[in-house]
């Protein structure tokens, strides 16, 4: 007659060598940004932030800025990276981030390499899908901007109905 711990060997299940985890979390780049964080009181302070960042890049770049209650830019994600004229963004990947980060609130900023900072048909319908997923979330999409190297536009500056202010 065989012992259960022999049965349980035979069987592969050894306690000292336990299955990998089933979850991993990853982010493409999260930045913490420091004891002297930056506040984005106005669309003008993210985008200058964001502009340093993304401004330049070749490809499109979405980035979102993680806030606390004060406003204060507690880290930031690049959470993706397209092509020369497009990415791709979905709610899970860019409130993954900012709940990671205990974020109050969001501001979305992308790049247009082309230099041109008016928002597609395609844009205006991503700033709708975050707005919506933030409210259910209970993390605020503040703002929705679109950068190049030397210009910005900002939805709560051209369409303020757009994020309900």
């Amino acid at each position: 007659m065989k012992s259960a711990s022999n049965q349980d060997e035979q069987q592969g299940n050894n306690e000292c060598n336990p299955a990998p985890p089933r979850v991993r979390l990853v982010t493409v780049e999260q930045m913490p940004v420091g004891p002297n964080s930056t506040q984005a009181l106005c669309a003008c302070d993210a985008a200058d932030f964001a502009r340093n960042l993304i401004g330049s890049k070749d490809r499109e770049h979405f980035l979102v800025l993680h806030l606390d209650a004060r406003r204060n830019i507690v880290s930031h994600e690049v959470a993706s990276v397209g092509t020369l004229n497009a990415t791709m963004v979905h709610p899970r990947e860019i409130f993954k981030g900012a709940l990671l980060a205990n974020a109050a609130d969001i501001i979305c900023v992308h790049n247009h390499p082309a230099e041109s900072t008016d928002p597609s048909t395609q844009d205006l319908r991503v700033l709708g899908t975050l707005k919506e997923s933030g409210e259910i979330l209970c993390v605020a999409l503040l703002d929705f901007i679109i950068v190049t190297a030397t210009s910005y536009w900002a939805a709560s500056e051209s369409h303020p109905g757009l994020l309900g202010q």
